[in-house]
């Protein structure tokens, strides 16, 4: 990827781009101002350049260093910045964006919302269900809103809320109908548009070539049919939410920038530009994804693009269609959690509402984003952090991930160490002396396949277990086991302690950096493998003796989640920079202790965005997680959720389903619940369940077939973006979805119980 350096004070110029006229530069932002060359074609952004900048917080001379913001972005950003700091959490300052009566911003809590599910025309029960969700502590609640009828209907429930004394503020969630967002505008709060369908016709996923004249008219013609409402979102003081879904961007947008980031991010600075325009500032912005990595990386990009326009407009997070359950739970976990409290968001101050989008009941969701919003807001006021540090490596804007060596095998060594760790990101598990004391029932939770009492590796078996405490000489049958488990290349990793009392053939030693400093290793037989304990946060000189060790195969980055001013995150980038900068390929395990009696939701929250939101860098080479008194299984099954939902390494089927609201033309959770039931054993397949089709077959862009609500009663299949079967009656629909899939050769047979 190009990049360049400028001198920071030349003369600053406007951007062709926007709308704003004549804006010149930035003023206090740590941010150069691009300007195209005149004349330069519309529809080729790769082939514009910079001709002047002007960084106007700096003074003297200085040269600013700089790079495409993402892959064939016409914004050039200094290097690295899309945040505050790097090594600590900082909240940025944003504006206030009032919803009612309710405040977003920095200033502000984070606020919490949901969705309801009923139909908007069934007055009471919507305003049952928003009274329902308002009494859970949400603070904000959308309704869909989809034609005249159902805009009749929000005045209603409207007056019905104010005469039960709920003020709680309402949002309207348009898609394809700018006369009813005109109507819904003089009750309801806040305005939800969807970029790419509010003004465009729904995509046809066709690749389009436009001239400038063509593109500017298309421009033209979403300023005509957007200014209206936000000229009465102004007169009535409403807020609207520009809110871009990956799926369903416009095949303009898709045609210029493709089905990226850059084109989420694009899609929603037209509308903002209009807004601005017009003197309109009270909005925020959405980036949504089903995917948390393409999730995370638009909001990054949206935010190194404001810093250059010098924008401050607070954001509304969400993963949708993250799916429900421990997986709906992980994806939010990863996507919000990654941005609340140590990605850009925090730091910079964005993160202002959320919504956790779960295939359950609407007041469900509103407990884990609680959880979200106070790891957040805690993060921040204790603006965790670690010692500062050049940051050279990461690159926020695009996923490219760093792959440690894995072990490879020696000469003369006995047993295969190959295994230990798996090229798509590895699980590790603690295992204690008592489950040794069962061998089946052992190898069967950490998912082997047994065969004649002998275990097996299968997709989604442990690769090595981490045993605190090794069973004595005379335990021969717990002894057995492990030797079982190591004969099947899995890594057994015991403390230095342990093993030099009590040894055991073949394991792995863990030391600590003291360890290793002080030669203890040398105490063990020459050739021993080790894993070495870091937190992240040593000084260099003290993490300089892995440059001299030979036989490390993995690191386990543990800094204890108790330290109350260290940052898991920040100490493990610091790491990871120290490893590249001195070329150290080391696998990194991601290895958290969690304390005694914590809540199973705050765990998922707590992996997800401590380590998914390393994961989604691409920092790290698997997980372990330690929670006294909690389910093996599920510690289990957090993990491998955890790597899948960083699109590392897939091991069942993943589900794309809608939260459901009400279009949905089906229950979508039963028939959820029914498609899993019958499909959770293909692992590599996406399915995507939705209750409707109104963004479009690219709401589905990231799964294989598509099950979709296309009337009451029936149902559509897709594969991919196409429509391959109408009309299907929903007695007979998921046996339709089944034999799709045995069509296209991606079925096998779910394995049968021994």
């Amino acid at each position: 990827m190009a990049t360049g350096t400028m001198p920071s004070l030349m003369t600053g110029m406007t951007d062709r781009r926007t709308s704003d006229c004549n804006l010149g530069f930035v003023k206090n932002v740590d941010f150069a101002r691009i300007a195209c060359a005149p004349g330069q074609q519309r529809m080729k952004p790769q082939r514009r350049i910079a001709s002047a900048i002007r960084n106007s917080s700096k003074s003297g001379s200085e040269i600013v260093e700089l790079e495409p913001a993402s892959e064939g972005s016409p914004l050039l950003v200094p290097r690295q910045k899309y945040c505050e700091s790097l090594y600590k959490t900082v909240r940025r300052k944003t504006r206030t964006v009032m919803v009612g009566n309710v405040a977003l911003g920095s200033e502000h809590p984070i606020r919490v919302q949901t969705m309801t599910t009923s139909d908007t025309k069934d007055v009471d029960k919507t305003v049952e269900e928003v009274m329902r969700i308002a009494d859970r502590g949400a603070d904000l609640v959308r309704i869909t809103v989809q034609g005249r009828k159902e805009a009749d209907s929000c005045f209603e429930i409207k007056n019905k809320l104010v005469q039960k004394n709920y003020d709680i503020p309402l949002v309207a969630d348009i898609h394809f109908a700018p006369a009813v967002a005109l109507k819904v505008a003089e009750c309801f709060d806040k305005i939800r548009v969807n970029p790419g369908n509010f003004a465009d016709r729904r995509a046809q996923f066709e690749q389009l070539e436009y001239t400038n004249e063509e593109y500017q008219k298309e421009l033209e013609h979403i300023e005509k049919i957007f200014t209206p409402l936000v000229e009465k979102c102004k007169k009535y003081g409403r807020a609207i939410r520009i809110g871009t879904n990956h799926g369903s961007l416009s095949d303009r947008i898709m045609s210029y920038y493709g089905d990226s980031p850059s084109g989420m991010v694009e899609s929603a600075f037209e509308f903002a530009r209009i807004c601005r325009k017009l003197d309109f500032h009270n909005f925020v912005f959405s980036m949504k994804a089903s995917n948390p990595v393409i999730m995370v990386q638009a909001y990054r990009l949206l935010v190194a693009e404001m810093y250059a326009l010098g924008w401050d407009y607070p954001l509304h997070l969400g993963v949708t269609e993250a799916g429900e359950g421990e997986d709906g739970r992980m994806k939010s976990a990863i996507g919000i959690g990654t941005l609340l409290q140590c990605g850009v968001v925090q730091q910079d101050g964005l993160g202002d509402t959320i919504r956790v989008s779960l295939t359950e009941p609407p007041e469900k969701e509103i407990d884990p984003c609680k959880r979200l919003a106070n790891l957040g807001m805690q993060a921040s006021n204790l603006q965790k952090g670690t010692a500062p540090f050049e940051e050279k490596h990461r690159r926020y804007w695009d996923f490219q991930r760093r792959t440690g060596q894995l072990p490879v095998q020696k000469e003369g060594e006995e047993v295969d160490y190959r295994g230990v760790l798996h090229r798509d990101g590895s699980v590790l598990m603690p295992v204690s002396l008592d489950m040794l004391k069962t061998p089946e029932l052992l190898y069967k939770s950490l998912a082997a396949k047994l065969v004649v009492g002998m275990p097996f590796k299968d997709l989604a078996t442990v690769d090595s277990i981490l045993l605190r405490e090794l069973p004595p000489l005379e335990d021969v049958e717990s002894r057995l086991a492990l030797k079982r488990l190591i004969d099947i290349s899995m890594g057994i990793i015991v403390p230095l302690s342990e093993q030099l009392a009590k040894p055991l053939l073949n394991a792995i030693v863990l030391l600590n950096l003291n360890e290793l400093s002080t030669g203890a290793h040398k105490l063990l037989p020459k050739g021993t493998r080790l894993a070495v304990t870091v937190r992240g946060d040593e000084p260099y000189g003290e993490l300089d003796v892995l440059k001299n060790v030979d036989d490390i195969t993995m690191l386990l980055h543990d800094l204890p989640l108790v330290e109350e001013k260290f940052s898991r995150v920040h100490a493990a980038r610091r790491l990871f920079e120290y490893l590249e900068e001195n070329s150290l390929n080391f696998p990194v395990i991601h290895h958290i202790q969690f304390l005694k009696g914590i809540h199973r939701d705050d765990l998922v929250i707590t992996a997800g965005s401590n380590a998914g939101s390393l994961l989604v860098d691409g920092l790290g080479d698997g997980i372990l997680l330690e929670a006294p008194e909690q389910d093996f299984e599920f510690l289990r099954d957090t993990s491998f959720n955890l790597l899948q939902g960083c699109r590392m390494r897939n091991t069942k089927t993943e589900y794309v389903s809608c939260p459901s609201c009400g279009r949905t033309l089906f229950d979508l959770q039963d028939i959820s619940a029914e498609i899993r039931s019958k499909t959770s054993h293909l692992p590599g397949v996406s399915i995507a369940i939705m209750g409707c089709i109104v963004n479009g077959p690219g709401e589905m862009a990231d799964a294989d077939f598509g099950y979709v609500g296309g009337t009451p009663g029936k149902i559509d299949l897709y594969v991919g973006k196409t429509v391959l079967k109408r009309g299907i009656q929903m007695e007979h629909a998921t046996d339709a979805l089944i034999q799709l899939i045995k069509d296209h050769g991606r079925w096998v047979d779910p394995p049968t119980e021994e």
